[in-house]
């Protein structure tokens, strides 16, 4: 009888077809699961925040005649914020990075959005809620690890138009409306944005809440 096995030299060699094949494709998986997970949260967040408000709406009246909007300093924006929207979202914690002039609050998924302390306008939101996430964020980061919203349904001007009498929204000011834009060619532009990345969120809105495949950065957690 003759015993049939792999030799040495073939166990390695096959060893190292798999140790490649992994190299390979475990970047694109792992890619892949944080696209997931932002994905999912992004849309939980724009659903039950905007839930939120329609509740809001039924024990306080129409949106446009709250006095929330326009709150310029800390404590107006908390009170605005306890009063209208606090109520009906589960927040788990409320944190202040006074180095990013931030008022954080955290939801049970991991995730957290934030006001400025300077203005309630503008929402970020945090996929990851973790604290080098929040405490380290730049401009760069936007539409990566941090995504811009914005709740202002009561300015009438042009450039707030995908706003007015509007809930929360990917923050489109000065959109023009046309979708090559929210990619290149504006101000807030997601690829070369010289302010800030700021339509990278309408782009994965207007995609279903899913990242297409052209785009332009790699999301992280």
């Amino acid at each position: 009888m003759k015993n049939f096995g792999f030799t040495l030299a073939e166990v390695l060699i096959t060893l190292g077809v798999i140790g490649v094949v992994a190299a390979m494709t475990m970047p694109v998986l792992l890619q892949n699961y944080r696209n997931h997970v932002v994905e999912t949260r992004l849309k939980k967040f724009y659903s039950v925040f905007n839930q939120a408000i329609q509740s809001s709406i039924a024990d306080n009246g129409d949106f446009t005649e709250w006095d929330y909007f326009d709150k310029r300093d800390e404590e107006a924006i908390e009170l605005a914020f306890d009063k209208y929207l606090r109520p009906y979202l589960k927040i788990t914690d409320t944190k202040k990075i006074p180095d990013k002039g931030l008022i954080v609050y955290y939801l049970s998924d991991g995730s957290a959005f934030a006001y400025s302390v300077s203005h309630n306008r503008d929402i970020m939101f945090f996929p990851n809620a973790s604290d080098k996430n929040l405490q380290n964020f730049s401009n760069s980061d936007m539409g990566v690890s941090v995504f811009k919203f914005c709740f202002m349904p009561n300015d009438r001007h042009e450039t707030w138009k995908y706003h007015y009498k509007k809930g929360l929204e990917p923050l489109l000011y000065d959109w023009d409306g046309d979708e090559n834009t929210l990619y290149s060619g504006k101000d807030f532009s997601c690829r070369d944005g010289s302010v800030a990345h700021v339509y990278c969120t309408a782009i994965i809105q207007h995609n279903g809440w899913k990242i297409p495949k052209d785009y332009p950065k790699k999301v992280k957690l």
